[in-house]
């Protein structure tokens, strides 16, 4: 969703860069190039005049003049500003001190209102650990009960629904008894599903500060769709004065809009966004956090939720007995049945490219990453599933007949079968490195690897090894002195993720193919 604002605040920043001091007229330029992605961005006119006047308050004082670098220091302060306007601190859900916790949610029509009740009580019983019991009161909408009955049992959580919709039954009514029924089957929070409109009206509003009157919610939910920009804030500024709400949640943040509704709603309204929908699937669901969003903004990444998305997709118990086995013999214990096993618990993550997009300096593959094809990983679970435990065991005696049996076995070519060990081999030995902790082999610039910048004697004594020998020729030698580093081209690795400015390094072939590349 925030591409183009990244793209073009990546931009702004690049024209700072190797700047040893700051005038005026560099930090209108940044300003007004900010400014023009905001808009772009569709972030409402009055957040963007304010966050631009922060930023050039900022960025003029002597919090800038005094740095050692003074663009690093602007980005530190848009970094600051991106997370004030995106609502500061994370905020939790307000827990009741006596059950049932009650939770509102409310919206307008195609919100994604009904799905958004599903996962948020498959967020709450996974994680908090507690008995959610979601709430049929949107009676207007057709189907609308069925479709939550349906996202309930997929969630495994209870659905109270007495009256089957569709024009009939009161929704005030039935949000009524639904306290009852909480409190006698001992739900520790109840989730109110209410119905929408097409449009802010009068009969909405009255219906939703019904319920609300007659429930006493301990939190009043705001769903958005965070594809319709300004009229986003608009909304939810009805829906403020109108109802009331204490939160805001973002739904169908991995659209294509420009994001605009992320950035403004928590200034415009003074309520936090307090979570975010990002997919079809009910694991689709996280916490908002201000900070991690603004860093995903500027291409920093978002490791924190790597590692967390991680905690849970992993086995903390198999994952021990991984790195034992990489830990011993080289890696030889380590098995394709334990490659495809790690493979697994990754896309239990989510999408690759989700996963991808959260390291830092993701963007610069960008378009590798857009065309990377998912259906990779199910190839390569059909070549391994295609071979015998013996060969999975011991991928060395997997010879030119063995390799025709498994590509006919899995519909392959023999050329993905061979490919595919050899990757094997090279992760195997890499990952068993990791574990060592001599750090990823071949790769420069990283820890306990020769092309490490310092280190000890042997590091020098192979930096010195390597050393290229200048010419005899005298003309040879100075030319060979006056050729000028190449910046990385296309497929390499920049200087801060382990490359070298020379532009040496490139992606290896087969992670290029991966992400779609030649």
């Amino acid at each position: 969703m925030f591409d183009t604002l990244s793209d073009r605040l990546s931009t702004a920043f690049k024209n700072l860069r190797g700047k040893g001091k700051l005038t005026d007229a560099d930090i209108d330029a940044t300003a007004r190039e900010i400014r023009v992605a905001l808009l772009e961005a569709d972030v409402a006119l009055p957040v963007v005049r304010e966050f631009i006047a922060a930023v050039k308050e900022r960025a003029s004082g002597a919090e800038v003049r005094g740095g050692l670098n003074p663009a690093q220091q602007v980005i530190k302060i848009v970094n600051e500003e991106l997370v004030n306007i995106l609502g500061g601190e994370t905020r939790e859900l307000r827990m009741a001190k006596r059950p049932p916790t009650v939770i509102m949610l409310a919206g307008l029509q195609g919100a994604g209102k009904t799905t958004l009740a599903g996962k948020l009580a498959k967020w709450l019983k996974e994680t908090k650990h507690q008995t959610p019991m979601l709430v049929a009161a949107d009676l207007q909408r057709p189907n609308a009960v069925t479709q939550l009955q349906v996202v309930g049992e997929r969630a495994g959580v209870p659905v109270f629904a007495p009256e089957p919709g569709n024009g009939v039954g009161d929704p005030v009514e039935v949000a009524r008894k639904a306290m009852d029924e909480a409190r006698s089957k001992q739900h520790s929070v109840v989730i109110v599903d209410t119905a929408g409109r097409l449009g802010v009206d009068e009969e909405l509003m009255k219906q939703a500060a019904d319920i609300r009157d007659a429930v006493s919610p301990d939190e009043i939910l705001f769903v958005v769709d965070a594809m319709i920009g300004q009229d986003a804030v608009v909304t939810a500024q009805a829906f403020l004065d109108g109802v009331g709400f204490d939160g805001v949640v973002l739904s169908k943040l991995d659209g294509d809009a420009r994001g605009g509704a992320a950035l403004s709603i928590a200034q415009v309204t003074g309520r936090q966004v307090m979570f975010a929908s990002n997919g079809e699937k009910l694991e689709d669901f996280d916490v908002f956090h201000p900070d991690r969003m603004a860093s995903r903004i500027l291409g920093m990444g978002d490791v924190l939720s790597l590692i967390e998305q991680a905690e849970r997709s992993f086995d903390a118990e198999e994952a021990a007995k991984t790195a034992a086995k990489l830990q011993k013999k080289g890696g030889k214990d380590f098995t394709l049945d334990d490659f495809l096993a790690q493979m697994q618990s990754v896309r239990k993550m989510g999408p690759l490219t989700k996963i991808f997009g959260m390291l830092p300096g993701a963007n610069q593959f960008k378009d590798q990453l857009e065309n990377f094809d998912e259906r990779e990983i199910d190839r390569i679970e059909a070549v391994i599933h295609s071979m015998t435990p013996a060969e999975r065991n011991d991928p060395t005696i997997i010879n030119g007949s063995r390799r025709a049996r498994i590509a006919k076995g899995s519909g392959t070519e023999v050329a993905t079968v061979s490919g595919l060990v050899e990757r094997f081999f090279e992760a195997r030995k890499m990952m068993s490195a990791m574990a060592s902790g001599k750090g990823m082999p071949g790769m420069p610039g990283m820890p306990g690897m020769p092309g490490m910048g310092s280190g000890g004697r042997k590091a020098k004594q192979q930096q010195k090894k390597g050393k290229k020998r200048g010419s005899g020729n005298p003309a040879k030698r100075a030319n060979q002195g006056n050729q000028q580093p190449q910046a990385p081209q296309p497929g390499q690795l920049p200087a801060a993720f382990g490359g070298q400015d020379g532009g040496d390094f490139e992606l290896p072939d087969d992670l290029k193919k991966m992400l779609g590349g030649n």
